[in-house]
């Protein structure tokens, strides 16, 4: 019953993570303004996304466009939005495995490979927070770069929008919903591993002498 709690909880955090990195790449906010100036008081804050960019007049109003073309946008953003997209459809893979092998669940028989279903199910949720941690780790590094870099003209700087630190916690929650389900499927594999068999009782014949096969 534990490691079943163990695994439902890894479960949880890894549709959780699953969600997480949704959102994050639906967001615009992977990169805002930066007040580095003099005035605070400016006109328009700028996001920039995967898939659009935004203008937030100091009046409330916001206006998006998508990006027009493709092959223009920069490599990050490329890489940001194939791997994102292939992480969310790793994740419904993800679970999907986790549940056909889950012990809560009866779609295979207890054993060896239903504790290899359900440890490949993390062992893909393992994966799906490596790969979308490289955009995250890729747009921060470029971030900060060019905030220190004094060549960069003001206008241009840019922060960490909320979409970075969204990804970043679906990352740790993949990452860690992962490695549960991996270690309570290995540890239920182990004691699994060496069944208990038993023998059935001798029954005496009926001059109240044991049977000779029961000895062979």
């Amino acid at each position: 019953m534990t490691s079943a709690a163990v695994e439902i909880l890894g479960l949880g955090l890894g549709i959780l993570g699953w969600v997480g990195v949704i959102v994050a790449c639906g967001l615009p906010m992977w990169q805002v303004s930066a007040f580095i100036g003099g005035n605070i008081v400016v006109a328009q804050t700028i996001w920039e996304g995967l898939w659009m960019s935004c203008a937030v007049q100091s009046t409330g109003q916001m206006q998006c466009k998508v990006y027009d073309s493709i092959l223009a946008l920069p490599a990050e953003v490329q890489a940001g939005r194939a791997l994102t997209v292939i992480v969310a459809l790793l994740g419904l893979v993800a679970l999907l495995v986790t549940v056909v092998g889950a012990q809560c669940t009866n779609c295979i028989r207890p054993g060896k490979m239903k504790s290899r279903i359900v440890i490949a199910g993390g062992a893909i949720y393992i994966l799906c927070g490596v790969l979308v941690l490289i955009p995250l780790c890729w747009f921060a590094n470029i971030v900060i770069s060019d905030f220190y870099d004094p060549s960069v003209p003001s206008s241009k700087k840019r922060e960490m929008g909320a979409a970075l630190y969204i990804g970043w916690a679906a990352t740790a929650l993949l990452l860690f919903g992962g490695c549960l389900i991996c270690c309570c499927s290995c540890s239920q594999r182990d004691e699994t591993s060496f069944p208990v068999k038993y023998s059935a009782p001798r029954r005496p014949t009926s001059n109240g002498e044991y049977d000779k096969k029961n000895y062979v």
